[in-house]
């Protein structure tokens, strides 16, 4: 252990740690949980001082020697070094100031070993001083959840929907010629193909991944020049401007200093409604997930019109067995992310006067719901919707033996009686074809033309 100092005293720090006394005071004050921020938010950390750093350079605030020494850190940390480095839990002061101490601390004391001079001495890189120049957590930590969650949203969730959504199409397009029953309130409706019902699905994912562009968009605001409370004190005037510029170059997004720092640093609504659209992805994947299970049921006692991929032994005790058990995890994703994203909705409302104080928690729930998507459907679309065929003989026989042709005679021969056919069919076994010729309401190349299923989708 070696010793050193902070505002409130010393304090003892593990000798192979980059961080200082305010971190290790945070490691021993919050031992509440095995939840860290998660890396997506500790690189975009790295990323906002580095664009800090350069800004302040610019403006003239902050020395050039220091600058570099700062940037190079921190795009250190950007890159996913030192990611043992920031040890404090989720659940911790509200406003982040515990890791945003932390990262301040790594930078400074980096920063000392790379010059030459002794951890802990705040030479020639001080923590706040130059760290933290024109920046307070306030602004510093809604600015990181604001890029680190759009950078997600945009490299890790948009793909894997893109890719789940193309999966969906190709067996649209594959399934095309596959005629089917239909089903509404669970139960049978006119026919229609196998292909129609996958492009809803595709159609499906295809908003989910307009809605993930929706989000990032809703996320360029960023908090950044407000410093406490919202204005702007101990900052340059340009600060909050020139860092945006620097994170969009940086990161091809479009970020942009907010037009409203005390709504900015007041309330988390912007992260509440990206939990809004990523709880509305997410039932989308449920829904999809839940028809494919469904379909696939069986093999002999369910619908068995699609035939998922085999991927695993589905029982320990029947041979044989196999389960859907990528629809399955699937549905627990979503079970998941709709918590989480819950949870995002309820730390929306603890923006307490100027300033919201349950970011680590936002941070960590709007990352999990991501990452979460983002594995779920891309293992989907790779282990399942790739691999799935149509029973073409079982869907034959289920659309032949549905009761709901019937809709098709209502030109013919009118709603009262058709349904009269439906229910002496249904009760006496016999197909509708055969109780309308019996009834002698239509000849049977007439009955025949209208009972195709062909003709009805």
């Amino acid at each position: 252990m070696r010793t050193e100092q902070d505002s409130m005293g010393s304090m003892a720090v593990p000798d192979d740690a980059w961080y200082g006394a305010s971190t290790q005071r945070a490691v021993l004050n919050f031992p509440i949980s095995s939840h860290r921020l998660p890396p997506p938010f500790i690189h975009a950390l790295g990323l906002v001082k580095q664009a800090c750093a350069h800004a302040n350079e610019a403006l003239g605030r902050l020395p050039t020697a220091r600058s570099e020494l700062i940037q190079k850190v921190a795009a250190e940390i950007a890159a996913g070094q030192w990611a043992d480095q920031f040890p404090v839990d989720v659940f911790q002061t509200g406003s982040g100031t515990s890791t945003n101490m932390n990262a301040n601390e790594v930078i400074a004391n980096r920063a000392s070993h790379l010059a030459g001079e002794p951890i802990g001495s705040k030479r020639p890189v001080h923590p706040n001083d130059d760290v933290n120049l024109g920046q307070s957590s306030n602004d510093l930590m809604p600015t990181v959840l604001h890029v680190s969650v759009a950078r997600a949203l945009h490299q890790d969730l948009r793909p894997a929907l893109v890719q789940l959504q193309a999966a969906l199409a190709r067996q649209a397009g594959a399934l095309g010629e596959v005629v089917k029953i239909g089903r509404t309130h669970l139960m049978d409706a006119t026919p229609l193909t196998m292909g129609q019902e996958f492009s809803g699905y595709a159609a499906q994912v295809g908003k989910a991944v307009t809605r993930t562009d929706r989000a990032i968009a809703t996320l360029g605001e960023l908090a950044l020049g407000g410093t406490a409370v919202g204005t702007g004190i101990n900052g340059h005037p340009e600060f909050g401007r020139r860092v945006a510029a620097w994170l969009s170059q940086a990161t091809g997004l479009n970020f942009r200093e907010a037009d409203n720092h005390f709504e900015a640093q007041g309330a988390r609504d912007d992260a509440v409604e990206v939990a809004g659209l990523l709880a509305t992805t997410a039932a989308s994947l449920a829904k999809i997930a839940n028809d494919i299970r469904l379909l696939g049921s069986g093999p002999r006692g369910g619908l068995g019109e699609l035939q998922l991929p085999a991927t695993q032994p589905g029982s320990s005790i029947m041979p044989g067995k196999i389960n859907p058990v990528m629809s399955e995890m699937l549905v627990q994703v979503a079970h998941y992310v709709r918590g989480l994203t819950s949870t995002v909705t309820s730390c929306g409302q603890d923006g307490h006067f100027e300033l919201n104080v349950t970011i680590p928690l936002i941070a960590y729930s709007l990352h999990e719901s991501i990452t979460g998507l983002a594995n779920g459907s891309r293992v989907f679309a790779e282990r399942c919707v790739d691999g799935l065929e149509a029973d073409v003989e079982q869907c034959r026989t289920l659309v032949d033996r549905s009761l709901m042709l019937v809709t098709a005679l209502n030109p013919h021969i009118g709603y009262d009686r058709a349904a009269q056919v439906a229910k002496e069919a249904h009760a006496s076994g016999r197909t509708l074809r055969e109780v309308v010729l019996a009834k002698g309401w239509l000849d049977a190349a007439t009955l025949d033309e209208a009972l195709d299923p062909r003709s009805m989708v």
